[in-house]
C-alpha cells in the first residue's frame, strides 16, 4: 500500500508522520483519518485553498489538476510548482508521496475578515 510521508508541521504534526493510504484516497481524507487536522473550510468541495499542500516527492505520479483546482491554487499562500489542494489529490496506485503542509492558509472565516 502506498504511503504519505508528512513532513513536520509545528501545529498539526510536530513529529511528522508516515501514513499507509489506499490508492484513490484523497490526501485530505488520509490526513484527517490519521488525526492530522488540516483545514478544509469548504468541506472538501474545491471552493477554497485551506487544504493546500506542497508535494515534495511523487508529484509526477499524480493525475493532473483540473482547471478549477488550478484557478484556486493561484490564490493559495506559499504557492509552489508542486502545490495541490489535498481534497482534490488522490493517492496513486504504487507511488509514495512526501507532502508538506504550509505554515499558513488563507482562511477568511478563521481570520475574522
Amino acid at each position: 500500500m502506498p504511503q504519505i510521508v508528512v513532513l513536520p508541521h509545528e501545529e498539526l504534526c510536530p513529529e511528522g508522520a508516515v501514513l499507509e493510504v489506499a490508492p484513490g484516497t484523497t490526501v485530505c481524507d488520509a490526513l484527517l483519518a490519521n488525526d492530522i487536522e488540516i483545514e478544509h473550510a469548504c468541506e472538501k468541495s474545491c471552493a477554497c485553498t485551506t487544504c493546500h499542500v506542497i508535494v515534495r516527492e511523487g508529484f509526477e505520479s499524480l493525475e493532473s489538476a483540473e482547471d478549477e483546482e488550478e484557478d484556486l491554487l493561484d490564490k493559495a499562500w506559499g504557492l509552489e510548482p508542486t502545490s495541490r489542494l489535498s481534497c482534490q489529490t488522490r493517492m496513486p496506485e504504487d507511488t509514495d508521496l512526501v507532502v508538506e503542509i504550509p505554515k499558513y492558509t488563507i482562511n477568511h472565516a478563521k481570520e475574522n475578515h
